[in-house]
């Protein structure tokens, strides 16, 4: 007997089954309401359900349990259905021990896995996977991150990002890391590899080296050049940010030529800062979420104040460059130089007063004097950096701008939209 269209009393509990049901075909709204429509009739248990679309393709799975004594009159039902709506369905027994043996795999550790970069390619993502499988995780899921490319305006989306969703625990995580770091290097991809728990959806503080990070310079090179010492300014610059001499050494060296320049100029440099890629995309977004956002820069606090301004950040905290009374820098600082050490110790005060857990931190910064916030941030990331701040760094990007962050908290560009907005 067809029960489509008629009530029906709730039936009586016999021997339960469990069925997977897999559904593919052209998407349309309405189609899972008709399916669960039939489900529902015979009080069929849901254990399981996952969809996914691809080019209004349709991809459903539901795996159900329920009396036996009607399962063939469901499946016979949902068949009328599948071929009402045009789509192809499929059945699959699942015994009792393969579902406990499912079950029994739930509470392995699950962690995010990201490829990110201009374009993906078959071969990227290749490689990406058979380290995942020598690892021995399972793939749960896989989520597409970024706006779909135009063929017509291939220049429209200039990113492409992908999520795994993982289930297991890496074998070796530090061979692991090694390898998607060889990876990045030769296929121009970064990776971010996470563990899926509870904070890694409910960051709330945010702290940006300045210099080389959320500008593309060094502030120190530009005073310098200014001062006619451009060139020896530079080789201390990135001596030091190589890890090569001690920050403070340095600081002091290269402050001390700039001795006599004139603060008129800094305003000048100022006004014309070169903003990195993606820069005021991500601000946009953190400041819309309710982000607290920090500047911890080892450069000068009136640069940082100017971002301050432009962005709406929270906390700046840079080092003050020393004036005489007739407006010239007297090639000293005041107070405490920001060094890496800092940077890590201001971290853990923000967070402290925000009142918020380590766990939830992300510290991004392209230097050796970032890699003390980097390695205490709940979420890490290398920004563009110097090879051994990579190296040392769990999470990288090389690729794209700083909008990529995004991607590491979660966001899809679906959210956003092209221009940031939510």
């Amino acid at each position: 007997m067809n029960h489509e269209g008629t009530d029906m009393a709730p039936v009586s509990e016999g021997a339960q089954e469990q069925i997977l049901v897999r559904i593919t075909g052209q998407d349309r709204p309405g189609l899972t309401a008709s399916i669960m429509g039939i489900l529902a009739r015979y009080d069929a248990q849901i254990l399981d359900i996952g969809q996914a679309d691809i080019h209004s393709t349709l991809s459903l799975g539901i795996l159900i349990r329920m009396d036996e004594t009607h399962s063939g009159q469901v499946m016979k039902e949902l068949l009328f259905k599948a071929t009402e709506l045009g789509v192809n369905i499929g059945f699959s027994p699942i015994s009792d021990d393969e579902y406990e043996d499912w079950v029994g795999h739930q509470g392995k550790n699950r962690y995010i896995l990201m490829l990110m970069g201009r374009e993906l390619e078959a071969r990227q993502i290749e490689a990406a996977t058979r380290v995942i499988a020598e690892q021995g995780f399972n793939i749960d899921a896989i989520r597409r991150m970024t706006g779909r490319k135009s063929i017509r305006n291939p220049a429209k989306h200039v990113r492409a990002c992908i999520e795994f969703s993982l289930r297991g625990e890496p074998k070796d995580r530090q061979e692991m890391q090694s390898q998607f770091l060889k990876l990045s290097a030769e296929l121009e991809i970064d990776f971010s590899f996470q563990r899926d728990d509870m904070f890694r959806r409910m960051r709330r503080l945010i702290c940006f080296d300045m210099d080389s990070t959320l500008i593309q310079t060094e502030c120190i090179d530009e005073l310098a050049e200014r001062a006619g010492v451009g060139d020896q300014v530079r080789a201390i610059t990135e001596s030091a940010m190589r890890g090569e001499i001690d920050f403070k050494e340095s600081f002091t060296r290269r402050v001390s030529l700039l001795k006599g320049l004139d603060v008129s100029v800094m305003q000048d440099i100022a006004e014309h800062l070169p903003i990195t890629e993606g820069t005021d995309r991500l601000m946009t977004i953190l400041k819309r979420c309710g982000y607290k956002i920090a500047i911890l820069s080892g450069g000068f606090t009136y640069f940082g104040e100017h971002l301050q301004r432009r962005y709406g950040i929270d906390y700046v905290y840079a080092n003050e460059l020393e004036v005489d009374e007739n407006g010239k820098l007297t090639g000293r600082y005041v107070g405490e130089i920001v060094d890496g050490h800092r940077k890590a110790e201001l971290l853990k005060l923000i967070a402290q007063v925000e009142k918020v857990n380590l766990a939830q931190t992300i510290a991004v910064g392209d230097g050796a004097n970032d890699l003390p916030m980097i390695s205490e941030a709940g979420l890490g990331i290398a920004f563009h950096a110097k090879p051994r701040v990579v190296a040392n760094a769990k999470q990288s990007i090389t690729s794209l701008g700083l909008d990529g962050v995004l991607y590491f908290l979660g966001f899809k560009d679906s959210y956003l939209g092209d221009q940031g907005k939510l």
